[in-house]
């Protein structure tokens, strides 16, 4: 054999094995892996070993040995990243790298509903799947009512931060933004009316309505004898609805219980949402002084005594009739 031959044939041979090594490039990166389903991994700090034991694990790749190989060849594509990701079923190498170097972590949620206490929230926020470490009920009405997105292992004491920075935000927006001749000197008595106001109706649009009656009271010097304010009394800031009052509840001597003591509570009573934050800041031209519950969610708002009285026997009269009712929220 000539030297031309022999040369031909190692080239020849060269490149069917350039073929071969590429071809089993491609199927080892673009191949599909073995999991049969979608998986929420969660990815430790520490490198590809690490990682590629809990691949493994999961059942997403074979080889923790050929994962860290390939890690180490395509690390000009970037690092991998530590946290909580969502890998599609049958993801071949090269897509769990993607997902692991360029890919969003998966984001967690959580809602705080308005009208909550300290001691409510707290509760919620503590029972967060994946965070971690826990807090201590914050202070009422610190927290703005809202939905918060967060990470895996996102310490919780970050998350109550991040909600009591946006009541503050949102706080100080809306009083500087506030219609003039409010009964109210501070952006914390406006806070502390709104938390009253958040408890007295499901119904938005008669948040301003609400917040119109007890400003009008207390221009007037009247008491705000708002029944949130005794529940939250009697159960000891635990919660400021949801139950029922007696009348040892209307005498409580509690700083907070407005059937007893002129003006405003100390602070308070829930978190607020937004809405009924504006509400207090912005409250409807009405002049009345009174309302009470209609059976069917909503209030009906009346100026005088009288017509309050009226306005509380047809809704006694309603509850007598058949069809659902909810319980009257005032009797003022």
């Amino acid at each position: 054999m000539s030297v031309r031959t022999r040369i031909f044939f190692a080239l020849l041979t060269l490149l069917v094995c350039l073929r071969a090594g590429g071809m089993a490039w491609r199927e080892t990166l673009d191949g599909p892996g073995p999991s049969q389903s979608q998986a929420d991994i969660i990815i430790p700090e520490g490198g590809a070993g690490l990682a590629a034991e809990a691949l493994a694990r999961a059942g997403i790749i074979t080889s923790p040995l050929t994962f860290r190989i390939v890690v180490r060849l395509t690390r000009g594509q970037g690092v991998l990243h530590a946290g909580e990701y969502l890998i599609p079923a049958h993801a071949s190498l090269g897509q769990v790298l993607a997902i692991l170097r360029h890919g969003s972590p998966v984001q967690h949620q959580v809602t705080i509903p308005e009208g909550l206490t300290g001691t409510q929230i707290a509760a919620i926020i503590n029972a967060l799947p994946a965070a971690t470490g826990t807090i201590a009920a914050p202070a009422d009405g610190t927290v703005l009512p809202q939905t918060y997105d967060y990470l895996y292992g996102t310490p919780r004491a970050v998350i109550l931060a991040r909600a009591e920075t946006a009541m503050t935000q949102t706080l100080q927006t809306a009083w500087q933004n506030r219609a003039p001749g409010l009964p109210l000197q501070s952006a914390q008595q406006a806070l502390t009316l709104a938390a009253i106001v958040q408890e007295e109706t499901p119904v938005a649009a008669e948040l301003p309505k609400v917040a119109a009656v007890y400003e009008n009271r207390l221009q007037l010097g009247m008491k705000l004898q708002a029944d949130p304010t005794v529940i939250f009394a009697a159960t000891q800031g635990r919660q400021s609805g949801g139950v029922g009052i007696s009348r040892t509840d209307l005498a409580n001597p509690s700083p907070y219980n407005t059937y007893v003591h002129e003006g405003l509570p100390p602070g308070p009573i829930c978190a607020p949402g937004q809405a009924a934050i504006i509400a207090v800041m912005h409250p409807a031209s009405i002049d009345a002084l009174y309302f009470v519950a209609t059976g069917d969610g909503g209030h009906v708002f009346s100026r005088s005594f009288a017509s309050q009285l009226r306005n509380i026997a047809a809704y006694r009269a309603a509850l007598k009739s058949p069809g659902p009712l909810t319980p009257p929220v005032k009797r003022r």
